[in-house]
């Protein structure tokens, strides 16, 4: 009876956040899921009582829905190459400063988390805008103007500065249980500098690269703010489509299909990717 109760002390205590976690997650995806298989009409709108797969199906078949998911999973991996190497190298630079440049630095990564991500999209659309300074800029050297804004170039730059120190902060942890002294006795036996970093700072920085490029694509796949701003009306990713089809058409079986279809392909890509890195991972140990 006592090995019973010690047993199930972890359960007791972790009783509120598994309640937590069901109330806030899985009872609203349970929900969007039996919605998805609801049937419409225009002009009543969600059928209830009606069980369908019609909405799936034109998800899986209709081109329009095919481009919308290529370009927001490409635009997601674009966002996750440059976010890797932009922040691998600026972590490893933040990890060799010292105090107080090294606390200096990471507040200036760490700031723009402090400032709403619609203040950013609207920053950059000043930015990025006809008459905004890249464009001036550009114009004073004979090359603009350019179009930038509501393209996926402007997509792109306004994710990657705001999904940065979501590769900046794992790597940089992973950094700090990398004892300088290996690297250190390494040149010492005559190993190059590339060599020193690949073959002992990489396999170490690894896990926080993996961990911080899974974390970049799932919010770049699904982000909504930025898109929705930057891209303007006529370039959709899954999101906006949610969105419009959510608060514009009505159609909340349609919606809650794509939410889901959205998941389903961000968890697969996630996972296989996880899998594949995780896999070298260990070659390169063993």
């Amino acid at each position: 009876m006592t090995l019973l109760h010690a047993r199930a002390v972890p359960w007791w205590l972790s009783g509120p956040a598994l309640a937590m976690f069901s109330a806030l997650l899985l009872v609203p995806l349970g929900l969007t899921a039996v919605l998805s298989f609801n049937g419409f009409d225009p002009a009543t709108g969600v059928q209830a009582g009606e069980f369908t797969l019609a909405h799936y199906r034109q998800v899986f078949t209709d081109p329009y829905y095919h481009a919308i998911f290529w370009r927001t999973f490409w635009i997601a991996g674009l966002v996750t190459l440059l976010c890797v190497a932009i922040g691998a190298p600026e972590a490893y630079v933040i990890s060799r400063m010292r105090t107080p440049w090294r606390s200096i630095l990471l507040l200036v990564v760490l700031a723009p988390l402090l400032v709403s991500v619609v203040v950013r999209a609207f920053g950059w659309s000043m930015l990025l805008g006809p008459e905004g300074l890249v464009n001036g800029a550009l114009r004073r050297i004979g090359v603009g103007p350019v179009k930038m804004l509501y393209t996926e170039i402007a997509v792109v730059v306004a994710l990657v500065h705001v999904l940065l120190p979501f590769m900046v902060i794992p790597v940089w942890t992973s950094l700090q249980k990398l004892d300088p002294g290996v690297e250190n006795a390494a040149l010492s036996l005559q190993a190059t500098p590339l060599i020193t970093l690949r073959r002992i700072v990489l396999p170490q920085v690894l896990p926080g690269i993996l961990s911080g490029s899974l974390i970049v694509f799932g919010l770049a796949a699904s982000s909504f703010a930025i898109p929705g701003l930057l891209g303007g009306r006529r370039l959709k990713m899954v999101a906006t489509v949610v969105y419009d089809e959510y608060l514009h058409a009505l159609n909340w079986p349609l919606g809650a299909a794509i939410g889901l279809t959205l998941l389903a392909a961000n968890l697969a890509v996630m996972l296989s990717y996880h899998r594949l890195v995780e896999g070298h991972y260990r070659k390169a140990l063993g």
